[in-house]
């Protein structure tokens, strides 16, 4: 009776240990796509640190804008591009950062922006803050992340284990009491 509880246990062992990897291997092919979003967040937070270095260095906000344009991301190269040029030819500040407010990852460095012109606050402090926070976002994005993947892993570590525990610490133990209650002994 023994053999056939341990057989059974490395049958429910093997079986989910298998279709795992199956899915991981779907899961693979989509999981990469997430890590460019952390990437561009410390990109970007980068081209807005420089971006303050080059206000904080005495450049005017149009031309710091144009020649961080130069080294910056997709999303937000484009953006200081033409917000350069019509802060350049005279155009009002919340118009002139309007493309940034146009893509997610740049929404709140047009916020800041747009609040400095506005309020009349340094604009390089603004910029340093908005890193500051898309890098704070960035991180807590990767670290929810990595708490989700730590609790997605227990459901097939419990699917295995626990099947494995039932047939060899529970069935032996019921099948004991049940042969001893059938033969009359009752049980001890």
């Amino acid at each position: 009776m023994t053999w056939a509880a341990t057989l059974l246990a490395l049958v429910v062992l093997i079986a989910p240990a298998r279709s795992a990897r199956r899915r991981g291997s779907v899961r693979e092919s989509s999981a990469p796509a997430a890590a460019p979003a952390i990437c561009d967040a410390h990109a970007i937070a980068g081209a807005l640190d420089l971006l303050a270095a080059c206000v904080r260095g005495g450049a005017t906000v149009p031309a710091a804008a144009r020649a961080v344009a130069e080294s910056a991301p997709e999303p937000l190269a484009s953006a200081l591009t033409r917000a350069g040029a019509l802060l350049a030819l005279g155009a009002d500040p919340d118009s002139a950062w309007a493309p940034l407010a146009e893509h997610p990852a740049t929404e709140t460095v047009a916020r800041a922006l747009r609040r400095s012109a506005r309020s009349g606050t340094s604009v390089a402090d603004a910029l340093s803050d908005t890193a500051a926070e898309q890098r704070r976002r960035a991180e807590d994005e990767a670290v929810a992340r990595a708490e989700r993947a730590g609790v997605l892993v227990t459901g097939p570590l419990g699917l295995c284990f626990l099947p494995a525990f039932v047939c060899l610490g529970i069935v032996p133990v019921v099948v004991g009491l049940a042969g001893s209650v059938l033969q009359g002994g009752g049980i001890p």
